[in-house]
């Protein structure tokens, strides 16, 4: 038996056989080619750069599909990087000046690359190395007459690599994967946030010599939560791990009683737990796991899934299945929320130093009726099928609220007038995820319906903290007493209005904040499928009088320190 520490980069235990997955290597020949031979050169690399576009366009389409549009964008930054003046350009230079194979100017420009930030340790400068060596394997692997891999397995396995780059994880099917384990890698690494989202194990950083004590067909541990890999386990560890897997069966089993039950404090408040979609199998998932309705439709997927915006049919058809198979279950749909960490190519957004600051979300609705539009008449049209709200991002003044509501009368009026038919109430409501729209929630609360607090961007822009760079991810807390404030003071505009307030960002899954949340009064927490069942029981486990009692404490600390560790005290008691 052999023990192997590393980093655990998503959570779970898995115990199963191995499958190595040896490193692609494609042998490139460094040597001069003809100088008759150089336009056939340039034409084979035309050809392999539009055959990587479409495997691109194809990978975008799956992953949005099945995973979610944030992790489709991890494609969407790879081909942008085949645009790239840094990039391509200097391949066919290279090819015309020093008479080289398309594939060897490739690899000339790779290395070029990566020797420019050789030494430096920076996650994301790693993670942007990896899609250029993605990239340019895949750009060889084509001009080589490749075919990609895709690897079929007789029985789930954890797969051992050295790294895998994004296009060969995608290719998996997840459901014949226990784990994964790599050499290289880390938490921010393409593996580990595809893993998490797929809710698969992982460990990386395991080391290039863990590969050579392994084979095809051994039996390990792998424990993701821990970041610990067995090989070759004990008896007595091997019953350790199986018992702690059966503790986890039961677990989930504990939970499943929660599917049918609506949530509730044990003093009886009504706490509503939705969930969070952000791609078409996500409806599934918040079937199965009991979500009381759907109180975040991410649309972005849709945008992403083509080349092309999506038609007002197009979108229609997907928002009223979701309406009619949420029966009877209030749908929450949030209009195109772009820019910032999310970019859509054919949009033609300007690059900007402050893309989070910038010009993103509600921000180009007004100037792009040809964008926003198509959405709002889809979505109008899809209020015939059941309870649905739409939702306004990124809102950050009263007059753009205003005038959101206006575009939606307006649009409203346009299709009656075509005879179309729409619900005769849809309630209107607005993000809460900029400083300035909390410290206006009373002005905002006489102009629309309802509040959902998205705390994963009200945290980073209260805190000035990148919540997508580890430099400073760590400081980017909702525990933090400013963050506590502008929660419990846009709860308190609400109810003075009488509308309800929810929570839709990462802190309404965390288990020991949830207190404070029902304490301040909040309706609705909304939150990943994987997480409606866990919601549900936490929420009943709390009394909504001793909340208010912890939450009014709370409000009175100093530091995220404090804070949490009064939340932690709370159920310890």
């Amino acid at each position: 038996m052999e023990i192997i520490h590393a980093t655990g980069t998503s959570p779970g235990i898995a115990i199963g056989p191995v499958y190595l997955q040896e490193q692609q290597k494609s042998e490139v020949s460094m040597t001069r080619i003809p100088d008759e031979m150089v336009e056939a050169e340039l034409a084979a690399l035309e050809r392999a750069l539009s055959g990587v576009r479409q495997e691109m366009a194809d990978l975008i389409t799956q992953t949005a599909a099945k995973v979610g549009a944030k992790e489709a964008e991890i494609f969407r930054a790879q081909m942008m990087l085949l645009d790239d003046p840094e990039l391509i350009p200097p391949v066919r230079e290279l090819i015309k000046n020093e008479k080289i194979s398309a594939a060897a100017a490739v690899v000339q420009v790779i290395r070029k690359h990566e020797s420019i930030f050789t030494g430096i340790k920076d996650e994301y400068i790693r993670a942007r190395i990896a899609d250029l060596h993605d990239i340019g394997a895949q750009i060889i692997r084509l001009l080589n007459g490749g075919q990609r891999p895709r690897p079929h397995f007789e029985q789930p396995v954890i797969i051992f690599a050295h790294d895998l780059s994004p296009s060969e994880t995608a290719l998996f099917d997840p459901a014949m994967i226990l784990a994964f384990v790599t050499a290289a890698g880390s938490r921010t690494s393409h593996t580990s946030i595809m893993a998490r989202s797929l809710g698969i194990p992982a460990v990386a950083g395991a080391g290039e010599e863990m590969l050579a004590r392994v084979k095809t067909g051994d039996l390990v541990i792998v424990d993701g939560n821990e970041g610990v890999v067995i090989l070759r386990p004990s008896p007595e560890i091997l019953a350790s791990y199986r018992e702690r897997q059966e503790q986890e069966k039961k677990r989930r089993e504990r939970l499943a009683a929660y599917r049918a039950l609506l949530a509730a404090t044990r003093d009886g408040h009504r706490v509503v737990v939705a969930g969070n979609m952000g791609c078409r199998s996500d409806l599934e998932r918040l079937l199965e796991h009991g979500a009381e309705g759907i109180g975040l439709f991410r649309t972005e997927f849709l945008y992403m899934e083509k080349e092309q915006p999506p038609s007002e049919e197009e979108q229609l058809a997907v928002y009223a299945e979701v309406v009619r198979k949420m029966n009877g279950r209030p749908v929450i749909i949030r209009t195109l929320d772009v820019g910032g960490d999310k970019e859509i190519p054919y949009l033609n957004l300007p690059p900007e130093q402050n893309p989070f600051l910038g010009y993103r979300a509600v921000r180009f609705y007004f100037e792009r009726p040809e964008i926003y539009k198509p959405q709002l008449r889809a979505i109008l049209r899809a209020s015939c099928s059941g309870p649905l709200k739409i939702m306004f991002p990124m809102i950050s003044s009263l007059e753009e609220a205003r005038r959101g509501r206006a575009i939606i009368e307006a649009v409203k009026k346009e299709l009656l007038e075509e005879g179309h038919s729409i619900a005769g109430t849809i309630e209107i409501g607005v993000m809460i995820e900029i400083p300035s729209a909390a410290l206006i929630a009373g002005a905002l609360a006489q102009e629309v319906d309802f509040f959902s607090i998205g705390t994963n961007d009200l945290v980073q822009y209260t805190l000035a903290a990148d919540r997508t760079n580890e430099k400073v991810a760590c400081l980017a807390s909702h525990y933090h007493p400013a963050v506590l404030k502008l929660i419990d003071m846009t709860a308190k505009a609400a109810h003075a209005k009488g509308i309800p307030v929810g929570v839709c960002g990462e802190a309404a899954a965390d288990s020991i904040f949830i207190p404070f949340l029902i304490g301040v009064g909040i309706d609705e927490l909304s939150v990943a499928a994987g997480s409606v069942l866990l919601t549900k029981e936490v929420v009943g486990k709390c009394s909504k009088e001793d909340a208010a009692g912890l939450a009014a404490k709370l409000l009175h600390l100093k530091s995220a320190v404090e804070v949490k560790k009064a939340l932690t005290a709370y159920w310890q008691r």
